[in-house]
């Protein structure tokens, strides 16, 4: 793994010394990485964990690193005598990956000396940000599909940048897409690759029929031919067809085609056709091209016949929402005696006003159906009674409740390291799929779809919400006086 360290925001390291110039450095701290509400936003999947937590462990300030700090003549020999020596100590809790994630909610949270939580910062927003961003869109892509097909990962060549052509790849996965083209996240992560044929292989024969000829003769038992080159009903499915009978005739079942272009809908309606006609109703029809899951709702709607979707340049870019806009806030300093100082933002924007505290996330279910109800925000030494009523309330319209009965509690957070040790096994990308797919169906539809979904209920405990709200007045009450 490449030596990341230095993959920060220069006010990092420039807090980092004034910290450690005031004393501060080591004083323990919590800090909370969540993601606010957005309209593009109804839910979100975590997605990036493994390679967040590998960030932190392997935190090393090699020569090299030090001799550029040293360049920039802003710190002192000492402090960079101290990074030079500085790993992470410290803690941190978060939910799966895969998991289903809604805003405000901490999907992971770090508690460590101030100089290492602060100095997480940027790295951990880049990789859960980007991750988590294309994991949410790849299982919309995924859900628009209705269970109707395999959905392929094809954006390499349009992502931004080889890392995120690999771990997008990587979170395409996680939401749900069955294999990726990405030859070296394959390798990776153990997951299925696919591909067939660019354009060029039909334009580097002859004629088109010969171009299928070969392929199908390199490959014999996977063949799936691209029918778009010249024209799709007239030549490209009819060659198709004519190679499709030669390998039957040799004992082989050809795969299917391919279309890259035109009208989705009526194209894979008469190639589907064409193709039972001649014989053979199982070859699989695959679409490829500017696909996202609006544009594959649409094309379920009008009945469009695919069988296999293959995603690229909307679920590499997430081009409808290009950053997912999670932020990383301070929540409370820990003191030697065992107390606690909760920490808070304040704004004129209701919505970015932090929660205060040390906390934890719960799902509550409903003990009949096992369907969610709603995620609650708790203080860390709460403990909830589930044979009690709770009364849960919208975060932002208060006036909105729900009692909330006959419920089962499910801790979101779970500890991952401890003390800068890994106490968590990571699981295999496949089995994080599965796990992200169990638990998106404890969700009812209306909070999961893509047209004016349900807002999902997230509350703060009565307790938290006590402490933030008489924070909040202190502080109003504080600004009065001055």
């Amino acid at each position: 793994m490449r030596n990341l360290t230095l993959l920060t925001d220069l006010y990092q390291i420039t807090m980092g010394y004034g910290f450690y110039k005031h004393g501060k450095h080591e004083d323990e701290v919590s800090f909370d990485l969540f993601f606010r509400r957005n309209k593009l936003i109804t839910y979100s999947i975590a997605a990036g964990l493994q390679q967040a937590v590998e960030y932190l462990l392997d935190w090393h300030f090699d020569e090299e690193d030090i001799a550029y700090l040293r360049s920039l003549n802003l710190f002192g020999e000492d402090f960079l005598e101290y990074l030079r020596n500085m790993k992470f100590t410290g803690d941190v809790y978060a939910v799966k990956e895969g998991e289903p994630v809604f805003p405000g909610e901490p999907i992971l949270t770090v508690k460590a000396p101030l100089i290492q939580a602060q100095f997480a910062e940027t790295a951990l927003l880049n990789i859960l940000n980007h991750q988590t961003l294309i994991a949410t869109k790849s299982s919309k892509i995924c859900r628009a599909t209705a269970g109707s097909g395999a959905v392929l990962e094809f954006g390499l060549r349009r992502a931004q940048g080889p890392d995120a052509g690999i771990y997008g790849a990587r979170a395409a996965v996680i939401g749900g897409c069955s294999s990726t083209s990405n030859v070296l996240t394959g390798q990776m992560f153990g997951v299925p690759v696919a591909g067939t044929m660019a354009h060029s292989w039909i334009m580097g024969y002859d004629s088109e029929y010969e171009a299928f000829k070969a392929y199908a003769e390199s490959y014999p038992d996977s063949c799936l031919l691209l029918v778009d080159t010249y024209d799709t009903l007239r030549s490209g499915v009819p060659n198709a067809i004519k190679v499709f009978k030669e390998l039957k005739a040799a004992g082989h079942t050809p795969k299917g085609i391919r279309l890259d272009s035109g009208d989705f809908a009526y194209l894979s309606k008469k190639a589907r056709q064409m193709l039972d006609e001649a014989g053979f109703p199982e070859a699989k029809i695959c679409a490829s091209g500017d696909l996202d899951e609006r544009s594959i709702s649409s094309l379920m709607q009008q009945g469009a016949k695919i069988d296999i979707w293959g995603v690229g340049t909307k679920l590499i870019t997430s081009e409808d929402l290009p950053a997912l806009g999670g932020v990383y806030k301070m929540s409370a300093l820990f003191h030697k005696d065992g107390s606690i100082t909760p920490k808070i933002k304040m704004s004129d924007n209701s919505e970015k006003v932090t929660t205060p505290g040390f906390k934890c996330l719960y799902r509550m279910y409903d003990k009949h159906t096992g369907m969610a109800i709603a995620d609650l925000i708790t203080l860390a030494d709460e403990v909830i009674d589930e044979s009690k009523n709770i009364t849960i309330f919208h975060p932002i319209d208060t006036w909105k409740k729900k009692e909330v009965y006959d419920y089962t509690l499910e801790k979101l957070q779970h500890t991952i390291v401890k003390g800068g040790k890994l106490v968590y096994e990571f699981p295999s990308l496949m089995e994080i799929q599965a796990f992200s797919k169990a638990e998106l169906s404890k969700f009812w539809e209306e909070y999961l779809r893509l047209d004016m979904p349900q807002v999902y209920k997230v509350d703060l405990s009565e307790k938290l919400h006590t402490l933030k709200t008489n924070m909040i007045n202190d502080i109003r009450e504080g600004k009065k006086k001055e």
